[in-house]
């Protein structure tokens, strides 16, 4: 099974490159199963339905996200009518999904599962189970429910918490990808029982920035110590960043596009 898992999409710039960069290489990979990360996707913090259905028709199949996933007023609401997981270790209130079965046909099932880290989300801390404990619980769960192949976006900011999840899971699970840094690493790798791994996929969106926000504004936000009103970058070069999951033959490769 081909699975292309994109990065974080970023506001209208990550939404324009997407559709520019995603039909050729659809075309040219034939993944089984698009995926991306929609943490960022509505005016750079979380999802609106529009920009759900926009990214779906240029052939995206499901969603995954993070802290931002409610910033949408009435988005609580809505979510659970969309392909979109929220963290699975929020409370168990928490509307929408923390996990599902694609189902695939003859290809197989695929069980996703997004989880959040205990790194660096301020108050929200206190309000996470522990990921490692829910990854767990929820590998048992797609291997009693017949998964073909299980894979997990895990939106963490520490390199070691992510590090740490991908040799604890090693061999449980087919494939962990990284999110939440905005920072394409370049550790994809197959980790040794076999689980495929990279750090953090990086986002789509605007290269010429601090993350997809004007750099002018995050810079005085670390000079003055005081918060700032973001804007999002919307000139310079774009940047397209996914990995290429092959679950037979046990691969993943990264496809970036720079514009």
């Amino acid at each position: 099974m081909k699975i292309l898992f994109i990065g974080e999409i970023v506001a209208k710039p990550g939404r324009q490159i997407v559709t520019q960069i995603l039909p050729e290489i659809i075309k040219e990979k034939k993944p089984d199963l698009v995926i991306a990360n929609a943490e960022n996707l509505a005016g750079g913090r979380g999802v609106t339905e529009e920009s759900i259905e926009e990214m779906r028709l240029i052939g995206i199949d499901y969603f995954t996200s993070g802290e931002h996933v409610f910033w949408h007023k009435g988005s609580e609401d809505f979510i659970d009518n969309l392909p979109v997981l929220r963290p699975a270790n929020y409370p168990e209130d928490t509307p929408g999904k923390g996990y599902d079965v694609i189902d695939l046909g003859a290809k197989g099932k695929v069980f996703l599962i997004n989880l959040m880290g205990q790194t660096s989300f301020n108050n929200k801390n206190a309000f996470l189970d522990n990921p490692f404990k829910k990854a767990e619980e929820l590998v048992d769960k797609a291997k009693s429910e017949g998964a073909d192949v299980i894979l997990i976006d895990f939106h963490a900011e520490a390199t070691s918490e992510k590090y740490s999840l991908g040799f604890y899971l090693d061999g449980k699970v087919d494939a962990i990808v990284g999110t939440h840094t905005h920072v394409p690493t370049c550790d994809q790798m197959v980790l040794p029982k076999g689980t495929l791994y990279i750090t953090d996929v990086g986002m789509c969106g605007a290269v010429d920035s601090s993350l997809g926000v004007k750099a002018e504004i995050t810079i005085r936000m670390f000079l003055t110590a005081r918060n700032q009103r973001f804007e999002w970058e919307s000139a310079g070069r774009k940047a397209f960043r996914s990995v290429l999951l092959d679950t037979e033959a046990n691969s993943i490769e990264r496809i970036d596009k720079l514009i």
